[in-house]
């Protein structure tokens, strides 16, 4: 099968792009085309205009700031996943790159078509959840800069108006020092072209590495694919904070993930399995990011 026809327009600036958004309101955006390609020549979809962005390099980048990491909207997933600065500060970014599909995915796909798309299993939609993100768009109204709670509304769904552009994604570095934070990210997988059954996102400070027993200063967690947005589980996470981490407090952390999880039945994993596995994977990163802020990860 083949889509149908399309007006397609592929601007050599943010600027064009925008002005030709707020011209068609039905138009789609064309990023790395590892999803829309595929609904449309199974016609799920059928836009009648396609505004191809992959000409608009300024829209790929990393930027790493004492504050923040910024990564461009653009910025492919192979970026990412090699970036060996990006590595040292944020490690959880190119994790969760580097487990996205096949090489020629990771060679097209994008962090602003990934965060657009807004698919629940996503990987850098649970990173954005779990380090409390923040979604930088534009049109041409102007700018503005949606935080990752507000951001995801519903499944495949978002606070993203039509005739908006996203530019960038940011990640806080203020309660991360890399000198004694851990992050990581986990996933299930049935193969490596498939999305998650369920990922865990995680981040952990501790207040000096260097102790036997260092203690949690603090603890961040996402699952993915575990209910019909990315699912931030703070009160799971409440005990942790001033002590070390415990196999007791990480049991805690299982039952109550467990008890908030709200996944949808697939055809290889049922709702039952889907919650077990989210408590089973948020306490398998917690233990990766506590080993790694305490530098003794094997």
């Amino acid at each position: 099968m083949k889509p149908t026809q399309f007006a397609y327009d592929r601007p050599d600036s943010v600027e064009e792009a925008l002005e030709l958004l707020d011209e068609h309101e039905e138009a789609e955006l064309l990023a790395g085309n590892q999803s829309l390609g595929i609904i449309m020549a199974n016609r799920f979809a059928s836009p009648e205009r396609l505004v191809d962005i992959n000409r608009l390099d300024d829209l790929a980048f990393v930027d790493i700031s004492e504050s923040r990491v910024e990564i461009g909207a653009m910025t492919r997933h192979r970026t990412l996943e090699r970036h060996d600065d990006l590595r040292s500060v944020l490690e959880i970014v190119p994790e969760a790159a580097e487990q996205i599909a096949g090489p020629a995915v990771r060679n097209r796909g994008t962090m602003g078509g990934s965060v657009a798309e807004a698919d629940p299993a996503g990987n850098y939609p649970t990173v954005l959840a779990a380090l409390g993100g923040h979604v930088h768009v534009a049109s041409v109204d102007g700018e503005r800069t949606i935080p990752a709670d507000d951001y995801f509304v519903g499944y495949m769904f978002t606070d993203l108006e039509e005739h908006e552009l996203i530019t960038s994604v940011s990640f806080p570095r203020d309660p991360f020092p890399p000198e004694r934070t851990g992050s990581a990210f986990v996933e299930l997988k049935r193969g490596s072209q498939t999305w998650p059954t369920v990922s865990a996102a995680t981040a952990v400070r501790v207040d000096d590495p260097s102790r036997e027993e260092p203690v949690v200063e603090e603890a961040r967690l996402a699952l993915g694919n575990a209910a019909g947005i990315p699912l931030r589980v703070d009160d799971a996470l409440a005990e942790l904070n001033g002590d070390p981490l415990t196999e007791a407090a990480l049991d805690s952390v299982a039952a109550a993930v467990r008890e908030v999880a709200d996944p949808t039945d697939e055809m290889h994993a049922d709702r039952e399995y889907k919650t077990e596995v989210a408590g089973e994977y948020a306490v398998r990163s917690l233990r990766r990011s506590y080993d790694r802020a305490c530098g003794s990860e094997n």
